[in-house]
């Protein structure tokens, strides 16, 4: 959620100089919330995120790969005809989430690529390299800061890691 909400943790600051946030976290309906989607290219140890203003949908995470392939992945792999793409086996993009398949057959469509989909299964995300290669990272960043806005979440993204030389 977007605002003056609590953020559990702490940084780094001078003693008294505490941000005052609220007690309870209700949305603001003029502000809004934001949900993050990563994809992480293993092959390159990459990650990208888009940050949604409404919903984690199934429209809004298979549009997340659409807009990774179209700025990234099609000049990267572009002799690709396979996309291997592996998910948590819930929330928006779950194994039975007929919106997720019906997104993805579209994103074939449009892309001519064929995507292969495995899911982990229950309570195993910690096996998914999304997990530990960004967003500890993210959780990171936004530990103890209120998101006061949409640009305060996109500033508070850390940088990609770099490869090693």
């Amino acid at each position: 959620m977007i605002g003056d909400d609590k953020n559990g943790g702490s940084d780094d600051r001078a003693a008294g100089c505490l941000d005052t946030v609220r007690m309870h976290d209700f949305v603001d309906p003029e502000l809004g919330k934001v949900a993050p989607y990563g994809i992480y290219d293993i092959a390159a140890n990459a990650g990208w995120v888009s940050v949604g203003i409404d919903h984690d949908t199934a429209a809004f995470a298979v549009n997340a790969i659409h807009r990774w392939y179209d700025v990234v992945g099609r000049g990267r792999y572009a002799n690709a005809e396979r996309l291997l793409i592996t998910a948590d086996g819930g929330g928006s993009n779950g194994s039975r989430v007929p919106l997720w398949k019906l997104e993805l057959q579209k994103l074939a469509d449009e892309t001519g690529l064929i995507l292969q989909v495995c899911h982990f299964p229950p309570g195993t995300s910690k096996w998914n390299k999304i997990e530990y290669r960004m967003f500890c990272h993210i959780t990171q960043n936004w530990r103890g800061k209120p998101l006061v806005s949409r640009l305060a979440v996109v500033d508070l993204m850390p940088p990609p890691p770099r490869r090693p030389a």
